[in-house]
C-alpha cells in the first residue's frame, strides 16, 4: 500500500503492529488511514486518543452537558481552558483547508466500525500529561511557556499547506509546544518520550489481552520512531509502565501550608495594627479590602464579567483570601453563572468561537473560565501586594 505518510511495521512475537504517522489536520492523512483499513489486512486500529477525547469525537453533544461550576470546583478550569486553546489552534488551522480537526482519528474510528474492527485507545489522558509537564518545569519558567503558547494560539497568521504537512513531524501537543519542546528536555520528556513509552505499553497490553494479529496504529508522525524503538526493545511489564506514567506528581508537603502561613501573617499584621491603635488597625483592614478586592474585581472586569460579578469579586476576594479552602474564583464563577448562564448554543459554538481571541469574551462558556482565572489571579496578586503593604505600614 503506497502512502506519503511515514509508516513502519514492527513484529512482536507472531503479531504485527503497523505505525502510521499522520498530521492531525491533513486530508491526505485521513485518506491514508481509510485506504489502509479498507485493505482488509488489519484486525484492529489503535488511535492516539484517551477515553475523554474519544468520547468528544463520538459524542460531540457531550460538551453541552458539561457542568461548568463542577469543572471549576474540581480544579479543572485551567485544564479545560488549555484544552480549548489547543483545540482552537487546531480548528483554526483546519478551517483554512476545509478539514475537521482530528479527521484522521475520526476516519480511523468510523472505518473501523464499518469493518467491525476493535478500536484501541492508547494515548494518556491529556490532563495527566499537562500536570506532568507543569511538574517537570521549574515554576519560574512556566510564565514564558504560557506566553509563547498563547501567542501561537492567538496568532492570526495563516499557515501554508506545506507547513500543515510538516506537522507530521509531531502531534497536536508537540506542535503547540514545538518551539520549546525541541530544545527543552524538561518539556520533551513528559510531552513526547513519556507518551511514546505509554502508547507502546498500551499496544503491548492490547496484544497480550486480545491477541490481535495485525494492528494499525494511527499516530502523530513524531511518535513513530520513538514507539518503534520501544516496541523493538520490548516491555515485559506494560501494566507497571502504564501505572507509573499515569501517576500524578506529588505536591511538596510544605507547599500546602504556604496559604495558611500567609493568612497567619496577615492576621498577625491586623492584630499588631489594632494593638498599636484602632485607627492603624482599620487602615490596614481597609487597604487589605481595597487592594485585594480591587485587583480581583479588575480581573473580573478584564474578563468582561457581569457588573454584579465584578461587585462579587470586590466583596468576596478579601474574605476568601483569608480562607485558603475557598477561592475568589469560586465566588465569581457562581455569580457569573447565575447572572449569565451559558445557553446550549454557547456550548455548540465554543470550539469555533475560541479560534479567535475575541470569541473567548463573546462565548459565555469561555468567558466564565476567563472570569474564574482572571479574578483568581487578581486576588492572588492582591494578597501579596496588600500583605507587603501591611508590613510596610507596621515597620
Amino acid at each position: 500500500m503506497n502512502t506519503e505518510d511515514p509508516i513502519q511495521t514492527i513484529t512482536v512475537n507472531s503479531s504485527k503492529i503497523t505505525l502510521l504517522g499522520t498530521a492531525h489536520v491533513s486530508k491526505a492523512s485521513a485518506d491514508s488511514v481509510k485506504n489502509l483499513l479498507d485493505s482488509g489486512q488489519y484486525d484492529a486500529v489503535a488511535v492516539e486518543l484517551c477515553p475523554a477525547r474519544y468520547n468528544s469525537i463520538i459524542n460531540p453533544d457531550a460538551l453541552a452537558k458539561m457542568d461548568l461550576f463542577k469543572v471549576i470546583k474540581d480544579g479543572k478550569a485551567a485544564m479545560v481552558a488549555a484544552n480549548l486553546a489547543m483545540g482552537a489552534y487546531q480548528q483554526r488551522l483546519a478551517e483554512q483547508f476545509g478539514i475537521e480537526p482530528g479527521a484522521e482519528q475520526r476516519m480511523a474510528i468510523n472505518t473501523a466500525k464499518q469493518h467491525e474492527l476493535d478500536v484501541l485507545l492508547i494515548d494518556r489522558d491529556i490532563g495527566v500529561t499537562l500536570k506532568r509537564v507543569a511538574a517537570n518545569v521549574a515554576w519560574w519558567k512556566r510564565a514564558g511557556i504560557l506566553v509563547g503558547l498563547l501567542g501561537s494560539i492567538l496568532s492570526r497568521e495563516e499557515v501554508s499547506e506545506e507547513e500543515i504537512e510538516q506537522l507530521k513531524q509531531g502531534d497536536m501537543l508537540e506542535t503547540t509546544f514545538a518551539e520549546f519542546a525541541e530544545e527543552r528536555q524538561d518539556l520533551y520528556e513528559p510531552l513526547i518520550d513519556e507518551r511514546d513509552r505509554y502508547m507502546t505499553a498500551r499496544l503491548l497490553q492490547e496484544l497480550a489481552d486480545k491477541g490481535h494479529e495485525n494492528i494499525l496504529a494511527v499516530l502523530g508522525a513524531g511518535h513513530v520512531a520513538g514507539i518503534a524503538g520501544y516496541l523493538q526493545k520490548g516491555d515485559t511489564k506494560p501494566a507497571e509502565t502504564i501505572n507509573k506514567l499515569e501517576a500524578l506528581p506529588k505536591k511538596s508537603n510544605w507547599a500546602k501550608w504556604i496559604p495558611w502561613l500567609i493568612v497567619a501573617l496577615v492576621m498577625t499584621g491586623f492584630i499588631i495594627g489594632f494593638q498599636r491603635s484602632p485607627e492603624l488597625g482599620m487602615t490596614l483592614v481597609w487597604e487589605w479590602i481595597i487592594i485585594n478586592g480591587g485587583l480581583s474585581a479588575l480581573g473580573a472586569l478584564i474578563a468582561a464579567a457581569h457588573p454584579m460579578t465584578v461587585i462579587t469579586a470586590f466583596v468576596a476576594a478579601p474574605l476568601t483570601s483569608l480562607n485558603p479552602t475557598i477561592g475568589a474564583g469560586m465566588a465569581t464563577t457562581a455569580a457569573e453563572l447565575y447572572f449569565r448562564k451559558p445557553q446550549v448554543a454557547d456550548f455548540g459554538s465554543l470550539r469555533h468561537d475560541t479560534t479567535h481571541w475575541k470569541g473567548w469574551w463573546k462565548n459565555r462558556v469561555s468567558r466564565t473560565l476567563l472570569v474564574f482565572i482572571f479574578s483568581t489571579m487578581g486576588s492572588a496578586i492582591g494578597t501579596y501586594l496588600a500583605g507587603f503593604r501591611i508590613f510596610e505600614k507596621l515597620s
